[in-house]
């Protein structure tokens, strides 16, 4: 852990999100969540910690279902889903092990752009995990 704005500690986590964040146009927050969709670590520009661990929640629901019912398709689970709606887009992407990262923007991205930095970010979080 090092130390952050205001003398908050921040993980090696949250520097991994935060980093992505920042550097994707559009991007108002990012999450690293368990596969019960409980969150590790998240940092948003926009949203209170509540409301981004619900809507974390959520998404990480909608990853287990698509894992479900691709898994039983014998396709494999999903690298990643995008989710597009009236005024947010977000892009889930799985680590390893049933967790995720999350990113979320609050208009279209270039889809190349978001997804590489979103991969970037899994790899990242993936090789802190271990």
């Amino acid at each position: 852990m090092s130390a952050g704005e205001n003398g908050t500690t921040t993980t090696p986590f949250a520097a991994i999100l935060r980093r992505c964040v920042d550097e994707s146009p559009f991007a108002i927050g990012g999450a690293f969540a368990d596969a019960e969709g409980e969150m590790v670590d998240s940092y948003a520009k926009t949203m209170s910690t509540h409301d981004w661990a619900i809507l974390t929640a959520h998404y990480g629901v909608v990853l287990g279902q698509l894992a479900a019912a691709f898994g039983t398709l014998h396709f494999g689970g999903p690298e990643f889903f995008i989710a597009r709606h009236d005024r947010i887009e977000v892009i889930v992407h799985a680590v390893d092990d049933g967790y995720y990262a999350l990113l979320a923007f609050s208009q279209p991205p270039e889809i190349e752009v978001a997804l590489e930095r979103v991969r970037i970010a899994a790899i990242a979080l993936r090789r802190e995990m271990r």
